[in-house]
């Protein structure tokens, strides 16, 4: 035989054999050392192509979301920085909506036939969600476009089954077609105020009327507030574009009732033009307790100095002072960059982080080229618990559910300060925080 032993020849057919089999057989290494290919609208072999659709151009409130925009950028950095999703590199396709309804839809119906998902989006004055809703994937399936909105607005938007709202939805979607709604949110800020300032504090609600789903949900916040112990007293709806000159009577008004609280939901803008005629007027009491959602943390009210002093802002979200004590909070300042940190910063940034972990989710259940629309739909459905990398208050994207997570800062005319709870890196996360109030359809 060649020189070769009965032994050594019984061997070498053996291994011919085995090396036969495992040529015929189906690879079984893990989804993620396949080769990508395109798998859909918006992915290919190579790139994931999502789609931001946010209002920034408008001469209403010039550069509105544009924070927004920069934390989806500096998300996709990070995220094509540390691997991207599933072998591909992702890229996002802004479309500016420019606080236009009809640059709204055009901006859908282009985003369907080229991007895989809606992300960190912001559209204020969105008409008709429908687009999305009807959406085809490549094989033609009216699957619906996937959502993951930093903001959420309604006329079909916030409500979708395809949409998960990074901060759910303050309207419970099962009374969203009632009269009335109920309306579920945070009603720790206001609990804390009242235990720390006093039992009674007493002042209008105001709030911009520019939006009418904006507005409905800003009333929903005075009655969370009410719920949580403060007197609204009533509200005061101005436009976005309104001047300094037009707060005048509420000031006015502030000071002849002896209120010693407020709460607004205007563009900071504007609350800096209250804050500049109660300075004028006089009302500068330490004691009065301003308080402010996200809009106020802005490097406007830094620049705005002693004029907005004693201003609480309740947030969701770490400060970004704490980068220290967190990880992702030090990439976000890291990959957006010191001069664009903002509150819709970070909603554009978490809104992505969301995808990602949808998107991540797939990759491992589906394999890398099971990167679809459907597939990315059921993985957001089955998220349960999103907090990005422990920025974000703890919340339930598939159930829309906000989060009871809250803390509140105090700018004290010069700077930031932590206010509650004292200890850098944390929330006040107890579950009663979250309450529902009753809202008349049409407020």
């Amino acid at each position: 035989m060649s020189g070769l032993s009965r032994r050594a020849v019984g061997a070498l057919a053996a291994l011919v054999a085995v090396a036969t089999t495992l040529a015929v057989l189906p690879a079984t290494g893990g989804a993620a050392e396949a080769k990508p290919t395109a798998t859909e609208v918006g992915v290919t072999a190579t790139q994931i192509h999502i789609a931001q659709i946010a209002d920034v151009d408008n001469a209403i409130a010039p550069g509105l979301f544009k924070g927004g925009v920069d934390g989806v950028a500096g998300a996709v950095k990070y995220i094509n920085a540390n691997g991207g999703i599933g072998g591909r590199k992702l890229v996002v396709d802004f479309y500016d909506s420019k606080l236009n309804p009809n640059e709204a839809r055009n901006s859908i119906i282009t985003a369907c036939a080229s991007d895989y998902a809606l992300v960190g989006t912001g559209m204020f004055l969105i008409s008709s969600f429908d687009d999305a809703l009807t959406c085809k994937d490549k094989s033609g399936q009216p699957i619906g476009m996937p959502d993951v909105p930093a903001i959420a607005n309604g006329n079909g938007e916030a409500c979708a089954k395809i949409a998960f709202p990074i901060s759910g939805n303050l309207i419970s979607c099962d009374t969203v077609t009632s009269d009335p709604q109920t309306a579920t949110g945070q009603t720790g800020d206001s609990k804390y105020y009242v235990k720390t300032y006093g039992p009674k504090l007493k002042g209008p609600l105001v709030y911009s009327n520019d939006s009418k789903s904006t507005a409905h949900s800003t009333y929903a916040l005075g009655l969370l507030a009410q719920k949580g112990g403060i007197d609204i007293t009533g509200q005061t709806v101005l436009s976005s574009s309104a001047p300094q000159s037009a707060f005048t009577p509420l000031i006015q008004q502030m000071k002849n009732d002896g209120d010693n609280y407020n709460l607004t939901g205007q563009p900071v803008d504007n609350v800096i033009a209250m804050r500049s005629e109660a300075q004028l007027q006089g009302l500068t009491d330490p004691k009065f307790v301003w308080t402010c959602q996200i809009q106020c943390y802005d490097a406007k009210v830094i620049a705005a100095g002693n004029t907005m002093a004693n201003t609480h802002v309740v947030m969701n979200f770490l400060p970004f002072t704490e980068s220290k004590a967190n990880k992702t909070l030090a990439a976000f300042v890291k990959y957006v960059g010191k001069d664009n940190l903002n509150g819709f910063a970070v909603w554009g940034w978490v809104s992505t982080l969301l995808f990602q972990q949808a998107a991540n989710q797939v990759v491992k259940d589906k394999g890398v080229d099971g990167l679809t629309r459907a597939n990315l739909l059921t993985a957001l459905g089955n998220t349960n618990q999103f907090d990005a990398g422990g920025m974000w208050g703890t919340m339930n994207p598939a159930a829309r559910q906000s989060s009871p997570c809250f803390m509140i800062l105090e700018f004290d005319g010069t700077k930031y300060v932590r206010e509650y709870p004292s200890k850098a890196g944390t929330f006040d996360c107890k579950p009663s925080n979250r309450q529902s109030v009753s809202l008349p359809a049409n407020a």
